[in-house]
């Protein structure tokens, strides 16, 4: 208000300049901070090596590893050693076919593969021919000497065509895949949905319809003379041995237990340390230096290099991941919560006291509830990310789904598998906050009154 007062004492043609020269430096402020950030994001590109890192990118395999997380594939494999063909789920001995699915047919001079939409693989003796819609048959022998390719028009091959001396890999579409080397010839075809979640391949149950195995279990004829059908049904789909859903879920026990007993342990062992830590509260200011100093170092470090070091002194186990969520909580909450305690409204507690209470009455009454709800918040919060946390330290070798999850994703191979867990996890992740969110309103905003015990309350006694 000041300066356009002094705006309009001045003459026009001193206004404009004045106008113009406050939009003039503003407009320098603004062109000096985006240089500012132009120079930083350079420093960052060139620190980090984004140029060779975007160099380096295979997109290619980020699409075969999201294809092969929801599909799954069949092999068809001629070995040219022994001469023997082999049709198996992913490639595994123990998922092999006793006689060719309908899509495959044995003839005298070896296998016809129809690979759908036209595409065709037909294997006989050392050679294969593949077949593809829009482009021709293409040709491959492999001998002593390596691999022969014949293409059916002149010219460099496509590009979804390697071919060398060594190897014939051709990959017309994502779900299509012939290979050919000295050793053996192979040909895959992708399927849509994961192999064998329910029960291993080889299992009597895998004939039956969803409809005919509620029935089994209800009330059919035992399958096994010793077992209930319920329990042998639900055995065999607890150990799978593809799946091992029997693992995955004692492991994400394991890291939701991980994350309760470090976050609770954190809690309990914070509130008292919080008390003493709280100005007003503490006995003494050297006891109240020390101690935030203490909450300083645990939290300092980070959780995964306490992980880290539990590792070393108690070996692998969730006794690792508990201690190392309850060491770094414990700092993080302690402050927490001695900043509530030195934020609390000092008039509720002095209306408390000059009714004659006791200390303890005090604090039951003036302090605890306004402390309370923010507490509860934030525990129930760190709850919530101890849980994705559990996850993270476990891959280090604390256990739970983390450890499982790493050890899918080594293999690089069943990437359904890594999926499988990765959702599960994120099913516990939406769990848990559902049931913290809950918890938090029952304690904070206490039981909903029912609609009808609300009306009869605004209603008022009856009338005598």
């Amino acid at each position: 208000m000041a300066n356009a007062a002094v705006l309009v004492d001045l003459d026009p043609a001193r206004r404009r300049r004045v106008v113009a020269s406050a939009v003039h430096a503003r407009t320098l402020r603004g062109c000096a901070v985006m240089l500012c950030v132009f120079a930083y994001l350079a420093y960052a590109w060139g620190t980090f090596d984004v140029s060779g890192l975007i160099a380096d990118a295979r997109p290619q395999r980020a699409v075969l590893l999201a294809v092969d997380s929801v599909a799954h594939k069949v092999h068809v494999t001629r070995s040219l050693r022994t001469g023997g063909d082999t049709i198996s789920v992913e490639g595994e001995r123990t998922a092999t076919f006793r006689s060719p699915p309908d899509w495959i047919e044995r003839t005298d001079a070896g296998l016809v593969v129809d690979l759908g939409d036209g595409h065709a693989a037909v294997i006989e003796d050392r050679t294969v021919r593949l077949t593809v819609p829009g482009y021709g048959t293409v040709s491959a022998e492999a001998s002593g000497d390596g691999v022969v390719t014949v293409l059916p028009h002149p010219g460099p091959p496509p590009g979804w065509l390697r071919a060398t001396p060594a190897k014939f890999d051709a990959r017309p579409t994502l779900g299509r895949r012939v290979q050919v080397s000295r050793a053996r010839i192979e040909v895959h075809r992708f399927f849509f949905g994961w192999e064998n979640f329910f029960f291993p391949f080889d299992s009597e149950l895998n004939r039956y319809s969803a409809g005919e195995l509620v029935s089994l279990a209800a009330s059919g004829p035992r399958l096994r003379e010793d077992t209930a059908n319920w329990r042998y049904i639900f055995r065999t789909f607890w150990t799978n041995p593809d799946w091992q859903h029997g693992a995955v879920f004692t492991a994400l026990l394991e890291t939701l237990l991980m994350a309760v007993l470090g976050t609770g342990t954190a809690a309990i062992v914070a509130m008292p340390l919080a008390i003493l830590a709280a100005r007003g509260f503490a006995p003494s200011l050297t006891l109240r230096f020390l101690i935030r100093r203490l909450f300083d170092m645990l939290r300092g470090i980070d959780m995964l290099i306490w992980s880290l070091i539990f590792i070393r002194s108690f070996g692998l186990g969730p006794l690792t991941g508990t201690l190392a969520i309850a060491f770094t909580d414990t700092g993080t909450l302690g402050k927490l919560f001695s900043e509530a305690l030195e934020n609390i409204d000092r008039k509720q507690v002095e209306g408390v006291t000059s009714t004659g209470a006791r200390k303890l009455q005090v604090y039951r009454f003036g302090i605890v509830p306004q402390i309370l709800p923010i507490f509860v918040s934030q525990v129930l919060y760190y709850l919530e990310s101890n849980t994705r946390s559990a996850t993270v330290i476990g891959a280090l070798g604390a256990g739970g789904i983390g450890l499982l999850l790493v050890e899918t994703m080594r293999t690089s191979r069943d990437w359904e598998n890594t999926l499988y867990i990765i959702i599960l996890t994120v099913v516990l992740v939406i769990a848990m906050d559902s049931l913290s969110g809950a918890v938090r309103r029952r304690l904070i905003h206490g039981r909903p009154t029912p609609p009808g015990e609300q009306a009869v309350r605004q209603q008022g006694p009856p009338a005598s």
